[in-house]
């Protein structure tokens, strides 16, 4: 795989980790349905890619059937697994494998014209960018909420030696 993806990855796994982090200790954000649509959608959008990548029906969690974000947040650790285990496989050896993105037709409704094929290299980079476009939107929400924002920029990844991802004792 690209280093760059690899970069990306590993610092999107540390900075979903370092949001949780966060997020669990915050008693206000525990209720917060806006809060918990946000998170929930990050990981759904993760695990729905993961599917595709791996030519897998998506078979994804509905946010009713998590109790608390206690319970997301092992969801999201699962599939940070799982990515760990992908991006380290042989399957990403060919990005430039096309990928059929199954809900590209909403945009062929939108806009009238037929979408052009995403290769698996365009995917990755757009389950980056995407998670980081959410944990900005959850950052906001946590600072409303009276909490001080995990620091999760790349560049700060970068500055504090490319950590490992740590959730330390969140999921227990």
């Amino acid at each position: 795989m690209n280093s760059y993806l690899n970069v990306l990855f590993y610092h999107m796994l540390w900075a979903d980790a370092e949001i949780w982090k966060k997020v669990l200790l915050l008693k206000a954000a525990q209720d917060d349905d806006k809060i918990k649509k946000l998170i929930y959608h990050l990981h759904q959008v993760q695990y729905a890619f993961y599917f595709l990548w791996n030519d897998a029906p998506i078979k994804i969690a509905k946010a009713e059937e998590f109790n608390d974000l206690k319970s997301i947040a092992k969801w999201g650790f699962e599939y940070q697994q799982r990515l760990i285990e992908f991006i380290n496989s042989d399957k990403t050896n060919n990005l430039e494998n096309e990928i059929k993105i199954p809900w590209s037709v909403f945009v062929e409704r939108i806009t009238g014209k037929k979408v052009v094929p995403a290769t698996l290299d365009e995917t990755m980079l757009q389950v980056v960018s995407h998670s980081s476009y959410h944990r900005g939107q959850i950052n906001l929400r946590f600072r409303e909420l009276g909490g001080e924002p995990a620091v999760v920029d790349l560049i700060f990844w970068i500055w504090l030696g490319k950590p490992t991802t740590d959730w330390g004792d969140i999921l227990r």
